[in-house]
């Protein structure tokens, strides 16, 4: 398992979604919690693409 292609990549990603649950918690529609994902990884340096 340590010799995953991405493994730092993907572990900021999940790292930056535990963030975000951590604070809002549960019971949010999912755009509030793609609206934070989006700026928690934004903040941590990743380059993410918003869809309207």
């Amino acid at each position: 398992m340590e010799n995953l292609l991405h493994k730092d990549i993907t572990d900021g990603i999940i790292n930056a979604f535990y963030k975000v649950y951590n604070v809002l918690g549960y019971g949010f529609l999912e755009k509030v919690y793609e609206n934070a994902l989006f700026h928690e990884l934004s903040a941590a340096g990743y380059w993410v693409f918003k869809f309207k």
